[in-house]
């Protein structure tokens, strides 16, 4: 005998709460480390990340535009906001990566062959929790002497986040073969298979 659902519609209301619930549960995070291509390219690969978006923090909206924060006297980083499911990748992890592979830490106002604040290490937190995460991983990093030279990211409360230009949105899953992205942001892809394969996807 087939059973009868004689609840669809209490059903379809439990699915639609469910389907909350999980989005609800998301997290934001955000990153600046150098050129948000590359830092954004890093999260995206990362399991429980569920959006990466490249954009701008720091400044006001109305500097927020490529062109501007490329003069490095708007206040703006190139930053990259995450989404994800703190169930499946912690704040901690995310931390793990950005230090680890997405970026170098030592490095002031500049990263690589990209030099200017707009390219400054920082840290947006959106909490309070956030906060001391962040400083108690830089400050066990210190300790530990995991880098040859001081850490010099910052640590500050997000203010807003704006998104960037379309053009730059996903740019190395665009580009592949774009020499800058070769050369700069496929090893970051590298390392974090290497150092993290089970947050790798």
């Amino acid at each position: 005998m087939t059973k009868r659902n004689y609840f669809p519609g209490v059903c379809l209301v439990l699915g639609l709460v469910a389907a909350l619930n999980a989005t609800a549960a998301e997290q934001t995070a955000v990153f600046a480390g150098g050129c948000f291509w590359g830092v954004d390219a890093v999260f995206k690969h990362v399991k429980g990340v569920s959006e990466a978006v490249s954009g701008y923090s720091g400044g006001s909206a109305d500097t927020a535009h490529y062109e501007l924060v490329s003069n490095g006297d708007t206040g703006h980083a190139e930053s990259v906001r995450v989404r994800f499911d703190p169930a499946r990748v912690s704040y901690q992890q995310l931390l793990q990566v950005f230090f680890s592979v997405a970026h170098d830490p030592t490095e002031l106002n500049r990263q690589g062959p990209d030099t200017g604040s707009q390219y400054r290490s920082v840290i947006f937190y959106t909490s309070a929790e956030q906060r001391k995460i962040a400083q108690d991983t830089i400050r066990q990093l210190t300790a530990a002497h995991t880098f040859p030279n001081p850490i010099v990211t910052q640590v500050v409360a997000l203010q807003q986040f704006y998104p960037a230009e379309e053009h730059h949105q996903n740019y190395l899953a665009l580009h592949p073969y774009q020499p800058y992205i070769v050369f700069n942001d496929m090893p970051k892809l590298e390392q974090l298979h290497k150092q993290f394969p089970v947050l790798y996807r």
